[in-house]
């Protein structure tokens, strides 16, 4: 038996019956048709950025040797393989003065970050990752090997682009690039000590609604540990972040930003123009594996009030550190893309994004954290992200509307009868893709 591959989310144990390190898409197929007739089920493995729980028997697929990335620059496309990271997308396009729609952290599986809808530093301008895709390759749970497009499997194609990892297993996509080579971008800090914090969150929500959909922004707030690994003027001191990515000039985007910088003192400062392959530093997220649990409310809105509990729930009087983040929506987001697909809550303002490490906790005590600020954001929430529920495997609600989960579901009928990928959306566990 191979080993079982390492990841990137440490929190939970990966333990299947047979990991099958797949170096191309027959392996693929004839690992899905193998478990097909013995019945059990798959799970699928690039990078374990995305592991939503525990991995106990079945067939594990590892897909992180499948990472070839072909760059059309005529077409404007990407040829991604199932375990190439965005990284290595950004990298093979910039020669081209091409970009793709990729997530903050470069060390994420291009592919998997996609089937979940995929937002990234530039959403707001051009929308989600999916809404890019031009054709799938897909073995489905009868162990066949497809080429989806929008002509030839129109179900599928809808469902794989925001209906996530139950209707197969992906080993390859192309998507379009988008012509950007250089962005506006970084981050401001400031003290989130004492009233500061609800000040500085005010003044942020009040800023984002001045914003043209050219600029795609975050708020994140964390008490960073005193340590020396951390910069020493955010080390020991609760932090609101604003992240920035801007694709006009860098003298307008200094304009835009001009407001924020009036808002109280800033601990640090790294906006500025940067080639693109420079944009992960914007968010500069961990790049070393470690255990977290995490989840994603989309919000119809926010208000000052509700974002002020919010901090002090999750702030120095957290039962454990949590990361907070708030992702500004809308712009291109809430467009429908054309063929359409199942990427949902279009119309959602934001999405907060909590995260806390399971060094010093557990699963049981983060998630009462979390109950209690969807509680302070009651009729605020419309949903739960697929793309940011880390450790939650047991949960499935709010992942997709009602019409959009009974027609994913008649999907998974029709192509996964046996529910080896996961079973029908709504119900049981959500099938580890391991970004």
């Amino acid at each position: 038996m191979t080993a079982v591959p390492s990841g990137f989310q440490t929190g939970f144990p990966i333990r299947p019956d047979l990991v099958v390190e797949a170096t191309g898409p027959e392996d693929v197929r004839e690992a899905v048709a193998g478990a097909a007739r013995e019945g059990l089920p798959v799970r699928l493995h690039a990078t374990g950025h995305g592991l939503p729980g525990p991995v106990e028997g079945g067939v594990l697929i590892s897909t992180g040797r499948m990472d070839s990335v072909e760059v059309d620059p005529e077409r404007r496309t990407a040829r991604i393989g199932a375990g190439a990271t965005w990284g290595q997308v950004v990298e093979a396009a910039a020669p081209h003065g091409l970009a793709p729609l990729n997530g903050s952290s470069p060390g994420v599986g291009a592919v998997s970050y996609t089937l979940g809808g995929g937002l990234g530093i530039l959403a707001r301008t051009f929308g989600y990752a999916a809404d890019h895709v031009r054709s799938l390759d897909v073995v489905t749970g009868d162990g066949v090997a497809r080429h989806v497009t929008a002509e030839s499997e129109p179900g599928l194609f809808w469902g794989l682009r925001g209906g996530g990892h139950r209707l197969g297993a992906v080993t390859a996509l192309e998507s379009g690039l988008v012509p950007v080579a250089r962005l506006y971008g970084g981050s401001l800090a400031f003290d989130a000590d004492g009233e500061a914090g609800a000040r500085v969150l005010r003044r942020c929500l009040e800023w984002a609604r001045t914003v043209p959909d050219a600029l795609t922004s975050s708020v994140a707030a964390l008490v960073h540990p005193d340590i020396p690994q951390v910069p020493e003027p955010l080390r020991g001191k609760y932090v609101i972040s604003v992240r920035v990515a801007y694709t006009g000039t860098e003298a307008e985007g200094e304009r835009l930003v001009a407001p924020l910088r009036e808002t109280g003192p800033v601990l640090a400062d790294s906006l500025r123009e940067m080639p693109y392959t420079d944009s992960h530093t914007i968010h500069s997220d961990p790049p070393f594996p470690h255990a977290y649990y995490g989840d994603g409310l989309m919000l119809a809105g926010i208000d000052p009030d509700r974002a002020a509990r919010v901090l002090e729930l999750t702030g120095r009087k957290a039962p454990m550190m949590t990361v907070v983040q708030l992702n500004h929506l809308g712009g291109a987001l809430a467009a429908a893309p054309r063929p359409d697909n199942a990427v949902p809550y279009r119309g959602a303002g934001w999405l907060l994004r909590l995260l806390s490490p399971l060094d010093g906790t557990d699963v049981a005590s983060a998630r009462a954290l979390y109950e209690e600020v969807a509680a302070v954001l009651g009729p605020l929430v419309v949903g739960r992200s697929l793309n940011f529920s880390f450790g939650g495997g047991d949960r499935t609600d709010g992942f997709h509307g009602p019409r959009t989960r009974e027609r994913l579901a008649g999907l998974v009928s029709r192509h996964d009868p046996a529910s080896l990928f996961g079973g029908a959306y709504g119900s049981g566990g959500v099938s580890p893709g391991g970004r």
